[in-house]
């Protein structure tokens, strides 16, 4: 299982407001059915392989292209893991956790 956090970011708008470039972004994840979590900062996926998950991220930031921006900033953090299976966002989570108590 890959896991990812990336966040798009549009440079050169009018507004400090993104909420219509992060919807447009999150919603190409959501139509992809991958697993995903949105994030106050970005957002998580898992994917199967690298390609799937480049080409998500890739439609992504097109989308937000599409929404009327010249410019895009993407930060994108790729967790490739194959030592072991099943090593999913809630995976990861519940490890820690079962630390703290």
């Amino acid at each position: 299982m890959i896991t990812c956090d990336f966040a798009i970011l549009p440079v050169g708008c009018d507004s400090t407001e993104c909420k219509d470039y992060v919807a447009a972004a999150v919603q190409v994840v959501k139509d992809s059915g991958l697993n995903y979590e949105l994030t106050g900062m970005g957002t998580q996926i898992e994917a199967e392989d690298l390609k799937e998950l480049y080409e998500v991220i890739a439609k992504a930031q097109e989308a937000v292209f599409d929404v009327g921006v010249g410019r895009v900033y993407s930060v994108i953090k790729v967790d490739d893991r194959r030592d072991r299976k099943n090593r999913t966002l809630e995976a990861k989570i519940e490890t820690v956790e079962n630390i703290l108590e």
